[in-house]
């Protein structure tokens, strides 16, 4: 099931820089500034969403979590972990030029292998995803809505 998010709206509160001809955003998350690449600017303004209209805990919610898929370190975008700071749900952010496919989706439940999530978001900013994720069951069903985060 396609969701309907409004990104965008969140364009405006981006701390952008620029040191000559490089652009940078502030990434909240990691209080730092990191180069701005069209997949960057998506995963801050997916970072604004979740923290603004989800209101999911900052102290929760992590970027650019390393993880090792196959023996060769990856990088999961966004990780938002639950009270006991086990992994809750992963964010797979891509460039709004690359178009969410089949190879997209295996590569986001690869990450989350590693990490079992019960929930996990593939977006590129023009289209989004979200899925529950039962792994005894082995299944899982698109939903309508991101989660809320459980108090």
């Amino acid at each position: 099931m396609l969701l309907e998010l409004d990104l965008l709206q969140f364009q405006p509160r981006l701390r952008l820089s620029k040191s000559g001809e490089t652009a940078f955003v502030f990434d909240p998350i990691r209080r730092k500034e990191v180069v701005l690449t069209p997949e960057e600017l998506l995963r801050q303004l997916m970072l604004l969403y979740l923290l603004e209209e989800k209101k999911y805990p900052a102290h929760r919610i992590r970027s650019e979590v390393g993880i090792e898929v196959n023996g060769l370190r990856r990088r999961c975008d966004l990780v938002v972990f639950d009270a006991e700071v086990k992994p809750w749900l992963l964010v797979e952010c891509k460039s709004p030029k690359i178009a969410l496919n089949q190879k997209t989706f295996e590569q986001a439940a690869r990450y989350n292998m590693r990490l079992r999530a019960p929930f996990l978001i593939i977006t590129n900013g023009l289209t989004t995803y979200c899925s529950a994720l039962d792994f005894e069951e082995k299944k899982f069903e698109y939903l309508e809505a991101l989660p809320e985060y459980p108090v």
